[in-house]
């Protein structure tokens, strides 16, 4: 393949990942982590994030009143930990019935 074909391939990758980013990170927030321990444990289902996506993620996510944090000291360090708010898991199921009902029509036709 060229060069032109995998920047397009690259540039159309990221595009479909933004959305199901969001969907993964509210899941993920059922139970309540902190940055890190959230990266790590997107990571281990196989959905990777650099921390320049994550963390401003997680401030939209939360200015948009979808995540509650809080400051809390673990292992003698200052950490913040996320957790899904009320508005948050309603937005959540809505949004997991809309991808459902998107991703089985895609099947269909792919």
């Amino acid at each position: 393949m060229s060069q032109d074909e995998e920047l397009l391939f690259e540039s159309l990758r990221l595009e479909l990942r933004r959305g199901s980013l969001i969907l993964a990170v509210l899941a993920s927030l059922r139970r309540e982590q902190y940055g890190y321990s959230l990266r790590v444990a997107l990571g281990e289902v196989g959905v990777e994030m650099e921390e320049s996506t994550l963390y401003p993620l997680l401030r939209r996510l939360e200015s948009q009143g979808l995540l509650d944090s809080e400051w809390r000291e673990e292992e003698r360090r200052k950490k913040r930990f996320y957790r899904l708010s009320p508005r948050g898991e309603a937005m959540l199921a809505r949004l997991a019935a809309e991808w459902r009902g998107l991703s089985a029509s895609l099947e269909k036709m792919l």
